[in-house]
């Protein structure tokens, strides 16, 4: 009967490093929705009143800049732990 063959290297064990869980800063969150409700708000109040001043001179770039404001908001929440 043959003979098994013997391993030459020992068994791999992960080296067992301390896994700290990552707090995200404080100011995140509440920049996080304040961008979402300032990007909301924007793009409705430019449908309201599209003849605002700061507004009606942006014309249809309003809504790049409300967009702008959500997007942002959704790319801080994946920093958010």
């Amino acid at each position: 009967m043959p003979k098994p063959k013997t391993r030459k290297k020992p068994v791999y064990t992960p080296p067992q490093a301390s896994q700290q869980v990552k707090i995200s800063p404080r100011w995140l969150a509440p920049v996080m929705v304040t961008c979402w409700i300032v990007g909301i708000l924007w793009i409705a109040v430019y449908y309201v009143a599209p003849t605002a001043p700061l507004f009606g001179t942006l014309q249809n770039w309003n809504l790049l800049v409300g967009f702008a404001f959500i997007i942002l908001g959704v790319i801080l929440s994946t920093r958010w732990r």
